[in-house]
């Protein structure tokens, strides 16, 4: 039987890139009935919003989504449509894995860490006000429930595939309040963990080890805002946010994506780099279980990258994302790919 999942092709070089996704996924063996509705630019001329009921409505029946990259529009007085949608549909947790690819010249070798970042609250809010002319506040909100919640996400996480530590990273000594909070909470969650190494971090020192010795970190739980700093700095030890995978997750819905931009400078172009919404698809597969079709465009995509020279442009090579999705097709299907 079919599974239906919602597909949001993005804007820019986002149905590009899925395009190609869907593609490697179909000759890989998932059986996948793709429901396809646009958000962000690419939306708003058919729905007037860039996330249409008709989208959420899709995601709350199918329960889970394949998402490109969308354009947050600029001055349109619209929220941006990856924040919408989380907090429209509870996607408290975002996951961000970060490894080492054998085939991607990089500063370090053999990183193998994981981001988990709290999704609806923080800065993020949007609680913003206008105190007096010339000044403005921004309101940090840090919530117990929120941050026991991604806690046990992110121990539950290293539970199951065996990390040994789980990193708190916060900036306590300055927020006594809400960090505190945010740290408060870890600390008794980690109490249910034994098994587990529980440290913490501040959160300017956490990017100093980063660059410093990244090898050192397994699972990393942050707020919302050191979230996507810190998540954005890992996947620049890799290859950038061309080559790394995210989900957005709560406790009925899961959103898998391309963190990277729509790039519309490219758009059309036939360049885009693929990579990431394919990690994206392989951790979807794993996520439904399908762990044989994950292994096996996780096979052909490494095997393409360590023994060929078949790149797109961004990574140092020549390819197009046709090209780069042909190499990566003929290795599933036994086609020798040319070096």
């Amino acid at each position: 039987m079919k599974k239906k999942i919602t597909l949001i092709p993005g804007d820019g070089i986002g149905p590009e890139i899925t395009k190609a996704a869907t593609r490697i996924l179909e000759v890989a063996g998932a059986e996948i009935e793709w429901e396809v509705i646009p958000a962000g630019l690419n939306a708003m001329s058919q729905y007037g919003q860039p996330v249409p009921d008709e989208l959420l409505e899709s995601i709350k029946r199918n329960k889970i989504a394949l998402k490109g990259p969308i354009t947050t529009i600029v001055g349109k007085g619209f929220s941006s449509a990856n924040v919408t949608l989380r907090k429209q549909l509870g996607l408290y947790a975002n996951l961000r894995p970060v490894r080492s690819i054998k085939g991607i010249e990089t500063r370090y070798k053999d990183i193998n860490l994981v981001i988990v970042r709290e999704n609806t609250e923080d800065l993020y809010s949007g609680i913003e006000h206008i105190i007096a002319p010339g000044v403005t506040e921004s309101i940090k909100v840090i919530t117990q429930l929120a941050s026991t919640r991604i806690a046990k996400f992110a121990f539950e996480f290293a539970r199951k595939y065996g990390r040994k530590t789980v990193h708190a990273v916060h900036k306590a000594n300055i927020m006594k309040l809400t960090d505190g909070m945010f740290l408060d909470a870890t600390q008794e969650v980690a109490k249910s963990y034994p098994e587990i190494a529980y440290k913490e971090i501040i959160v300017d020192n956490c990017a100093m080890q980063m660059v410093m010795n990244p090898n050192q970190f397994e699972v990393l739980v942050l707020t919302n805002l050191y979230g996507d700093i810190i998540s954005d700095l890992c996947a620049g030890l890799v290859g950038g946010l061309g080559v790394v995978p995210g989900a957005n997750i709560g406790d009925e819905y899961a959103v898998f994506e391309a963190v990277h931009g729509s790039a519309p400078d490219i758009a059309g172009k036939n360049m885009a780099n693929p990579l990431a919404i394919l990690f994206s698809s392989i951790m979807m597969l794993r996520y439904l279980g399908w762990n044989e079709i994950a292994e096996r465009v996780n096979f052909a995509v490494s095997s393409i990258l360590e023994t060929t020279d078949i790149r797109t442009r961004d990574l140092g090579g020549t390819a197009s994302t046709t090209q780069f999705t042909e190499a990566i097709l003929g290795k599933l299907t036994g086609v020798k790919s040319p070096a």
